[in-house]
């Protein structure tokens, strides 16, 4: 009887998304007074856009949520890769936590963070070789491919932890992002992925209320954004794994598969690039910390953090939409074309914002 109902997919699927709200709503005040007990929280310095100390790893109760919910959603695990998920999250857990409590060199996290997406490819449902056409290339051979890979959820990783500079940015970023994965993964029949998925944005939608209170307000921290941009990492590999015959749902060419998750990436990808670029230029390093970022800008210009966060989460849902258009219609070729005119204006769009605050 219990085994029927956990099998039913409407029925976890709901489950999926309360029990996740619900238990990240429980734990975050536990968590918070338990950072205000040990004076833990986070200190504002000359880059934050908070002024009073702050509690932080809200992070953890993303992990203790995404741990029972691969229990509740392992009847879907078909391809039984929850086990290997599992063991590199809570790597990436550790790595967050002690970012958090005592600060780690960007060496050491990004050791762990590889060693965290090897244990993935102990499993077969992530392995790809063929890119389909994109730039005319087809076969790639496996290890050059794993390498790719580990360097893509690196990236992934990486750039969604550096857009957490605000109330709410990297939480919705994220709700965006895993409910364009959710539409994926639900097509395609992928429902171990697609419940994934809803759980996430079950955690999320109970951080924000939390992330944008002004008396009980808490950071995921880096336990929280390491963990989220490493599942993001792990969902957009399968999204490249799964066989071409299974899009039929959707209009664009295989070839340009990269450039959709690209579109699905954009608002890290695009800031983590313009970033780097700008400090290289002032001959700085590309880890050095400054206020050039997308929400920095936004947010000089006298925006708040709500609306900061609602609107680069609109130009995500957009831009998604305009690209799987063209993909639909364009070869790789002219898609990288447009991809790179749209960074382009980007950065233009920044520059004129980030002059006209120096002004």
């Amino acid at each position: 009887m219990l085994q029927q109902f956990m099998s039913n997919l409407l029925v976890v699927s709901i489950l999926a998304v309360l029990n996740s709200f619900l238990l990240v709503y429980y734990v975050i005040p536990k968590i918070t007074w338990v950072i205000l007990a040990r004076k833990l929280n986070d200190k504002p310095n000359e880059r934050s856009s908070h002024s009073t100390a702050t509690p932080t790893m809200a992070g953890i109760a993303f992990f203790i949520t995404l741990i029972i919910t691969m229990f509740f959603i392992q009847y879907f695990d078909t391809e039984h890769i929850g086990l290997n998920l599992i063991a590199a999250s809570t790597l990436i857990f550790v790595v967050g936590a002690k970012d958090d409590l005592v600060v780690s060199t960007p060496r050491v996290k990004l050791v762990l963070e590889t060693l965290a997406t090897l244990f993935l490819f102990f499993h077969s449902a992530l392995e790809e070789t063929n890119l389909h056409g994109f730039l005319g290339i087809y076969e790639v051979p496996a290890a050059m491919m794993y390498v790719l890979s580990v360097l893509l959820v690196l990236t992934i990783i990486n750039a969604y932890n550096l857009i957490d500079g605000i109330d709410g940015l990297a939480a919705m970023v994220a709700i965006v992002i895993f409910s364009i994965f959710a539409l994926v993964f639900w097509a395609t029949s992928f429902y171990f992925y697609f419940l994934l998925c809803l759980s996430f944005i079950g955690m999320l939608i109970a951080y924000l209320y939390y992330n944008f209170s002004s008396t009980k307000k808490i950071f995921m921290g880096d336990t929280g954004s390491l963990l989220i941009g490493f599942c993001i990492g792990f969902l957009s590999l399968k999204f490249l794994a799964i066989d071409i015959s299974l899009y039929s749902h959707f209009a664009f060419k295989p070839e340009n598969e990269l450039f959709v998750l690209a579109a699905i990436l954009c608002i890290p990808l695009f800031d983590m690039f313009r970033v780097i670029g700008v400090r290289l230029l002032q001959r700085k390093s590309p880890l050095y910390p400054d206020r050039n970022h997308t929400h920095h800008i936004l947010i000089d210009l006298g925006m708040s953090h709500f609306s900061v966060a609602m609107l680069l989460g609109f130009v995500n849902y957009a831009f998604v939409i305009f690209i799987l258009e063209l993909s639909a219609l364009l070869h790789s070729f002219f898609m990288l074309g447009v991809l790179l005119a749209s960074f382009g204006v980007f950065l233009l769009v920044f520059y004129l914002l980030k002059k006209k605050i120096v002004k």
